[in-house]
């Protein structure tokens, strides 16, 4: 309904800045300076899709969509869940590219946003970092299984969570954890797929849908 126009992206060379830094801090212990001040260096990149590509990327109608409730999740399991909605959301998936969950998710961490709650680990539950992220996972599993796209990589979770099967039978989980297990699908559609979802807080309830 709404587009931002397309803006150019920045990228920095790591290795290069990493040189920079070890010159600078080399140039400091030499010097009479208790303070250095360096410039990163970084170059502009174009992006990859403009305004006027929209309408080439075969985005035409809804291909599947899956839900979860979680009514019962504690204050900071929910914390997680919509920080992991908010970053797993609009998403294109070029043709022949393969979506990976915990790559998109990147970092989580509590300097990221992230609170403890719960997980299991090992066949056991534990407090940690990022607990309620698989209620994102599984919502959004739900949705690539309706939408019959090409799933490479899922796994359930090590005992059945009731959270999950508050409004679903049981077996249509995913766990993921960073680096492993993760949730994956290629994009055979022959066309750019979009991921998108809504998150509903008043009633606990998660959607993801796929168009394409």
């Amino acid at each position: 309904l709404e587009f931002q126009p397309a803006k150019n992206g920045t990228i920095v060379d790591a290795n290069q800045l990493s040189q920079e830094i070890i010159s600078a801090i080399n140039s400091l212990e030499s010097s009479d300076q208790k303070t250095l001040t360096k410039e990163i260096s970084y170059q502009t990149l174009p992006p990859q899709i403009n305004n006027n590509d929209v309408n080439d990327l075969g985005i035409k109608e809804l291909l599947g969509s899956g839900t979860s409730t979680f009514k019962h999740s504690s204050s900071t399991r929910n914390i997680n869940i919509s920080k992991g909605a908010s970053i797993v959301n609009r998403i294109l998936v070029a043709p022949n590219e393969t979506f990976s969950f915990v790559k998109s998710l990147g970092e989580v961490t509590l300097e990221a946003g992230y609170a403890k709650a719960y997980i299991i680990r090992q066949g056991k539950t534990e407090l940690d970092v990022g607990g309620g992220i698989c209620q994102v996972s599984t919502t959004l599993f739900r949705a690539m299984l309706n939408a019959g796209l090409d799933i490479t990589e899922r796994k359930a979770h090590a005992y059945r969570v009731s959270y999950y099967e508050e409004d679903s039978k049981p077996g249509f989980d995913a766990t993921v954890f960073i680096p492993s297990p993760d949730l994956k699908f290629t994009n055979d559609t022959g066309h750019y797929v979009l991921i998108q979802c809504v998150l509903d807080m008043d009633n606990r309830r998660l959607t993801y849908e796929t168009y394409g």
